[in-house]
């Protein structure tokens, strides 16, 4: 983790960017900084961890699994999103787990001081409440394609969520990180064979194209299958 002040690192994260001088300098003594490792737990489901935690650099998984033991990953975090924010607002335990998927550098802020601050920083507390309906929508999202589109709809969506603008300019996304065809299957509900069915289909149709470096490039039409 670099060497920059808890100050100059509330500064970089979009849910502080609205603070006041002493509002962030308050915030930048309220937190410590905490590195964690490639499938480390941040925070477990079913259990309480009576933080916030801020995602600096790295990337990762929020899933929950079932008495079986059979998981369902929900989404994919990056740095300036966080976590817990509904478990110190409710007091009630974890809904999910989160792990990290590659290393994870984060700021930690207590409840405490989660408290003292959101009641003096408007700006802070809109922050939250529009990060919670960003995921509300997001899990609207979610029940729409698993109540009403078939395999294909639901890979093609999840696809879709992953995809940034390509670079290159010419008007289609790609996928950077590599998604295992087995986290496709954990996302859409559906078993790794036959996703593995759908993702050869969706490239032989042209929908999707896998380079050599092992990014993956969207094409435009495949926001008609989601």
């Amino acid at each position: 983790m670099s060497m920059l002040s808890n100050l100059e690192l509330i500064r970089r994260v979009p849910l502080f960017a609205m603070l006041t001088a002493s509002q962030a300098e308050a915030v930048a003594e309220a937190v410590f900084k905490r590195r964690v490792k490639r499938g480390e737990l941040i925070v477990e489901q079913g259990e309480k961890s009576n933080a916030l935690f801020i995602i600096l650099t790295g990337r990762v998984r929020v899933v929950t699994t079932d008495k079986r033991g059979r998981e369902v990953i929900l989404a994919t975090l990056r740095p300036g999103d966080y976590i817990g924010e509904m478990s110190l607002i409710d007091n009630e335990a974890h809904s999910a787990s989160v792990r990290a998927e590659i290393q994870t550098d984060m700021l930690v802020l207590g409840r405490a001081e989660f408290a003292r601050c959101l009641p003096e920083n408007s700006s802070m507390a809109y922050a939250i409440m529009k990060g919670l309906v960003q995921r509300l929508r997001h899990a609207d999202r979610k029940i729409e394609s698993l109540a009403l589109m078939d395999v294909y709809g639901r890979v093609a969506r999840s696809l879709l969520e992953f995809a940034f603008p390509d670079p290159s300019g010419n008007g289609e996304s790609v996928i950077r990180e590599k998604i295992s065809r087995q986290d496709i299957a954990k996302m859409v509900g559906a078993s790794r064979e036959m996703v593995s069915r759908v993702m050869k289909d969706l490239e032989d149709r042209g929908f999707i194209e896998t380079r050599p470096d092992g990014s993956m490039l969207i094409k435009d039409r495949l926001s008609t299958l989601g």
